[in-house]
């Protein structure tokens, strides 16, 4: 589910160095390259409070139900809203002087510093949209495909 995220992540970042005028270089390969790590590591923490959610309303004796399970993707989401806002607004505040600084070098850190800018616009969108609903799909499909193979009705 992570590789979804991560493949989306470049048309934000080469709609920015296009608006730009860059063109696409090492330099901005390299930003493409911290954009994917970042990206990743927002995906698999987010499964990971998924997950964590769902087991903790299993163990708490509730049913396996669609029901519970989108409680479960409701909680896990909520709690990784605030984390990742802190962590978005922290690389932006960081990247930004390098973003638009002048000098020596400043060129090659504008094109580094691009993709991530324009990936930091999408990465935490994709994450708290794309991987719920994905984790949904997914997971959903599996609990109904269980609850069939058993004989328990489906709701």
């Amino acid at each position: 589910m992570t590789g979804v995220q991560t493949c989306a992540l470049p048309i934000c970042g080469l709609w920015l160095i296009w608006v730009l005028g860059h063109a696409v270089s090492i330099a901005t390969l390299i930003g493409f390259i911290a954009l994917a790590g970042v990206a990743a590591e927002f995906g698999v923490i987010m499964l990971l409070y998924l997950r964590q959610a769902w087991e903790r309303r299993l163990a708490q004796g509730e049913p396996e139900t669609i029901a519970t399970l989108d409680a479960a993707i409701r909680e896990g989401a909520v709690l990784r809203v605030r984390p990742k806002a802190m962590t978005v607004a922290v690389i932006l505040a960081a990247l930004f002087p390098l973003f638009i600084g002048s000098g020596a070098g400043s060129e090659v850190m504008q094109r580094i510093a691009a993709p991530m800018i324009g990936g930091m616009v999408t990465a935490p969108l994709l994450s708290m949209l794309i991987i719920p609903a994905a984790y949904r799909l997914l997971h959903g499909r599996a609990l109904k495909r269980r609850q069939i193979r058993e004989g328990i009705a489906v709701t």
